[in-house]
C-alpha cells in the first residue's frame, strides 16, 4: 500500500472516532517550527511638532545627519539642528515559520526618545535584524497611533492611551527566509505545550494504535519522537493527519493561584481538601478624637485650652466556623466561603492557612 492511501485510509478512522478529546495541534508544537524575532532602529518623520527635543536627544540628530550624508547632503558641523518632526524609534516583529521573500508581516514601532506622540508619521526604510545580525526584513510605511496627546496653553494635558508606539499592519517585507530544518532527517519531534506525562503516553498509543507499533516514542513528558516520510510533500500530509488527531489529555496539577495585587483567586478543578475546621473573624479598632475647648469667664484672667479627649471602640466580627470533610471538592470549598460571607482577601487568608496545617492538597502560587 503506498503511503497517500495509507493516509487516506488514516484519516477515514479519524473522522470515524467519537472519542471527545483536543486536537494535538492544540497541544503540541513541532520542534523547529518556530516564529523568529525581529528588531530594528529608524527614524519616523512627518510629525506635527510632537518629535523628539534633540538637545536631550543626541542620539536622533546623529541619526538624521547620518541619513542625510548617505544622500549626500553633508549637515554643517556645530549647527543647532531642531527636528521637532522626527523620532528615534525601535521596530520590532515576529518574523513567522515558512515566511518567504515578498511576504509581509506586522510591524510595531515604539519611540525611544521623549516623542510626545508619534502620530500621523511614517517610518522611513529600516532593516530588520535577527538574533545573528542578518537582515531578515525591511520595513516602512505609516504608522496607526491608537492613543492622542493634545496640551493646551496653560499647560492642561490629556493623553488618551499610549501616542508613543503604534503599529503598522504589513509595514514589513520579507527579503531572508529562515532555515527550519523541517524537511531533513526521518523523524520529527512534537513538544507539548504543557509537559504532562499522562497526555504524552496518550498520544503516544493513538498515533501507534494508527500507525503501526514503534511509530511514536516518548523522550520525556514533553517530548514525543515521531517517524516521518523523507519527502517533503508526504510529510505535510503526514502531519496533516496527526496534528488532527484528538486525544485525552491528562488532568492538570492541583493549584490554587492568588493575586495579592488585584485580589484575584482561581482555584483549579482537581484542588481536594483534607479534613479541618476553619472559622475566620476580623477584628476592627476604632479611634475618634473628639476634642473639648474649655473657654474661661470673661474677666477671670484664664486662658483657652484645648482638653484632648478620645474614644477608643474594638469590634470583633463575629463569624461561625465551617468544617471540611474527607476529600472536599472546589464545589464544597467555593459553597462553604460563600456562606460565611468571606471577601478574598478572607479567602486569600483561609487557603494559606489550611497550606500550612497541611489540609490543602495543591500548589499555593501567589503571584
Amino acid at each position: 500500500m503506498t503511503l497517500p492511501k495509507y493516509l487516506v485510509v488514516i484519516a477515514a478512522m479519524l473522522m470515524a472516532s467519537l472519542a471527545q478529546a483536543e486536537r494535538l495541534k492544540d497541544l503540541a508544537s513541532i520542534q523547529g517550527v518556530r516564529s523568529n524575532q525581529l528588531i530594528g532602529y529608524g527614524l519616523v518623520v512627518g510629525l506635527n511638532g510632537s518629535g523628539d527635543q534633540t538637545t536631550q536627544t543626541p542620539f536622533t540628530v546623529q541619526t538624521f545627519n547620518n541619513m542625510m550624508a548617505q544622500f549626500g547632503i553633508k549637515v554643517p558641523q556645530g549647527g543647532n539642528v531642531q527636528l521637532k518632526n522626527v523620532a528615534a524609534v525601535s521596530i520590532h516583529a515576529d518574523l513567522p515559520a515558512f515566511a518567504k521573500p515578498g511576504q509581509t508581516i506586522d510591524i510595531t514601532v515604539s519611540s525611544i526618545g521623549n516623542a510626545k506622540s508619534l502620530r500621523g508619521g511614517s517610518l522611513l526604510m529600516t532593516p530588520l535584524k535577527g538574533i545573528d545580525g542578518n537582515v531578515y526584513a525591511i520595513a516602512q510605511g505609516n504608522l496607526v497611533v491608537g492613543g492622542f496627546d493634545a496640551e493646551g496653553g496653560d499647560g492642561s494635558r490629556i493623553t488618551v492611551n499610549v501616542p508613543s508606539a503604534g503599529r503598522i499592519p504589513g509595514g514589513a517585507t520579507v527579503e531572508r527566509p529562515v532555515p527550519s530544518g523541517f524537511d531533513q532527517g526521518n523523524t520529527l519531534t512534537l513538544n507539548l505545550n504543557r509537559p504532562d506525562f499522562t497526555t504524552a503516553k496518550n498520544i503516544v498509543d493513538h498515533i501507534n494504535e494508527l500507525l503501526g507499533p514503534g511509530v511514536a516514542q516518548a523522550v520525556d513528558g514533553g517530548s514525543i519522537r515521531v517517524s516521518a516520510p523523507l519527502d517533503p510533500g508526504q510529510r505535510v500530509d503526514y502531519l496533516s493527519i496527526l496534528e488532527n488527531l484528538e486525544v485525552e489529555i491528562g488532568q492538570a496539577v492541583a493549584k490554587v493561584i492568588i493575586n495579592s495585587r488585584t485580589g484575584t483567586i482561581v482555584i483549579g478543578q482537581n484542588v481536594r481538601v483534607q479534613p479541618a475546621a476553619v472559622t475566620h473573624g476580623s477584628l476592627t479598632v476604632t479611634i475618634t478624637e473628639d476634642p473639648i475647648v474649655s473657654q474661661p469667664d470673661a474677666l477671670s484672667g484664664g486662658q483657652t485650652a484645648v482638653v484632648p479627649r478620645s474614644k477608643v471602640n474594638a469590634e470583633e466580627e463575629a463569624k461561625p466556623m465551617f468544617k471540611f470533610g474527607p476529600g472536599t471538592t472546589l464545589d464544597e470549598i467555593v459553597r462553604a466561603v460563600n456562606q460565611v460571607g468571606a471577601s478574598p482577601s478572607d479567602l486569600m487568608a483561609i487557603l494559606e492557612a489550611l497550606k500550612q496545617a497541611g489540609a490543602l492538597q495543591a500548589d499555593l502560587i501567589v503571584i
